[in-house]
């Protein structure tokens, strides 16, 4: 919602402040600029992005800016309560316990309780590889963390990746509006015999060109790019609280010391306090 807001008011105050002095909004109907400046930049969005499915997530990566904040307070308590569930389930019943439930996890009743985390596939796959790591009797807590930040790290690698794409285009297209641009001059020379008003217009229409690459590029292809890197960084935060929680846990902690860890790990604006994780925890009933 708040992107569709922003794109609101970014065209709201570029057209009202250009009714405002009087112009026309018909000098800026050049569909055939719009044509070159956006087939040129998905063009070489394609040249520049030929492998790692890029082209085929980039559609679906935009789509999500429209939606809800993956990862929010809400979806940190329900996190934060998984985590305290297992961690309780295996120093009660020991670290085996957890095998039935990290080995087919759609159907475990532990996993069944937090469905949000159920529905997130790759936060719950990175959490049952190292339950089932546990299980299989890894104890070495550094040799875990290595491990995991091996892991966050080429996550990261992969998440950043359509970002960059779109900021690379978002660099470009200024430079394409020119192009744009400097064709409808062209063109315009082929008009030099003409009135003055004639011409006027022509150039007035070559120049939205130059408009429309540089509004794209600021105003909506950079600004999606850098949320869609605050994307990657909130699920990249996601994993580490899983990971500091973990680590908590193969050092012996309690449970409820353990989460604390994990919550400590997260940012101010979604982490939740002390006293509501602890509400929270504390009833929850027994696996």
């Amino acid at each position: 919602m708040l992107v569709i807001i922003g794109a609101a008011v970014i065209l709201v105050s570029i057209l009202g402040g250009f009714a405002i002095l009087g112009g026309s909004f018909s000098i800026l109907l050049q569909p055939f600029e719009a044509l070159i400046i956006m087939g040129a930049s998905v063009g070489s969005y394609i040249i520049a992005n030929r492998a790692g499915g890029v082209l085929s997530r980039t559609l679906g990566a935009v789509s999500r800016l429209v939606g809800q904040r993956r990862y929010n307070k809400e979806s940190y308590i329900e996190l934060l309560s998984l985590l305290y569930t297992a961690f309780k389930l295996a120093k009660t019943k020991g670290m085996l316990a957890l095998e039935q439930h990290v080995e087919n996890p759609t159907e475990s009743s532990l996993f069944q309780r937090f469905p949000s985390f159920l529905n997130d596939e790759s936060s719950l796959v990175f959490l049952c590889d190292y339950l089932r790591l546990l299980t299989l009797g890894t104890d070495n807590p550094h040799e875990v963390e290595t491990l995991m930040d091996e892991e966050i790290e080429t996550q990261m690698q992969e998440g950043l990746v359509i970002p960059n794409a779109l900021q690379v285009m978002a660099d470009g297209l200024p430079a394409l509006g020119i192009v744009a641009a400097v064709l409808g001059v062209i063109r315009t020379m082929g008009y030099i015999d003409q009135p003055a008003a004639v011409i006027g217009e022509m150039i007035g229409g070559a120049l939205v060109g130059t408009l429309l690459g540089v509004l794209l590029s600021y105003g909506f292809v950079g600004p999606a790019a850098s949320a869609l890197r605050t994307d990657a960084e909130a699920e990249l935060k996601y994993l580490q609280c899983m990971k500091a929680g973990i680590l908590a846990h193969m050092q012996g902690y309690a449970p409820a010391v353990s989460v604390e860890f994990a919550r400590k790990a997260l940012m101010s604006d979604v982490r939740p306090t002390f006293y509501e994780v602890e509400q929270t925890v504390s009833s929850l009933p027994p696996v």
